[in-house]
């Protein structure tokens, strides 16, 4: 049984590392533990770099609190405004025994009355509930749930980036 801590406790994120491992590695049982750790980002991370910072923070104090796990795996949501659009996205960074592993989600733009709500100050889950009516929504489907009538849903859009990130473990003789 491997043990891997998430460093979060949403259920999704927990759920969508799960999926991501035992999809790549068949042969083996995991044992996934969500904790709470400091991405030491804004709550709202707003640019791919802020993004891709917070992932690689929730893996590495998931690493220094929880000394021994087999991965450690920190997924961080983010949006970024791009010519007067905004775009949504996550990072996933994995840590492994001194290796470690990166993949970036799909992105897709979030519609104006949302984009509003957030250069207001609110955070994408807040605005996706004010929009659509919905409570929790970044526990649930997310906003790529919504916008996509479920047919993306948060955790298999997590899931396949969990995927990607883990290619250099699968791959240990390329990496």
């Amino acid at each position: 049984m491997k043990k891997v801590i998430i460093a979060s406790k949403n259920p999704v994120k927990i759920q969508a590392a799960k999926n991501g491992l035992e999809q790549i590695f068949t042969n083996h049982e995991f044992e996934c533990i969500g904790v709470s750790v400091l991405s030491e980002v804004s709550d709202q991370p707003m640019s791919d770099e802020e993004t891709f910072r917070g992932a690689k923070n929730r893996a590495d104090n998931a690493a220094n609190t929880h000394k021994d796990a087999d991965f450690y795996i920190g997924i961080e949501g983010g949006i970024e405004e791009v010519d007067s659009e905004m775009q949504a996205f996550a990072w996933v960074f994995i840590k492994s025994n001194g290796k470690y592993g990166k993949s970036r989600t799909g992105t897709f733009f979030l519609p104006k009355q949302v984009v509003d709500l957030i250069k207001e100050g609110k955070e994408l889950g807040e605005a996706d509930d004010i929009v659509f009516k919905r409570d929790n929504s970044k526990q649930k489907s997310g906003a790529v749930g919504i916008l996509t009538g479920d047919l993306i849903d948060r955790t298999s859009y997590y899931s396949e980036a969990v995927i990607l990130a883990l290619i250099p473990f699968k791959n240990e003789e390329l990496y």
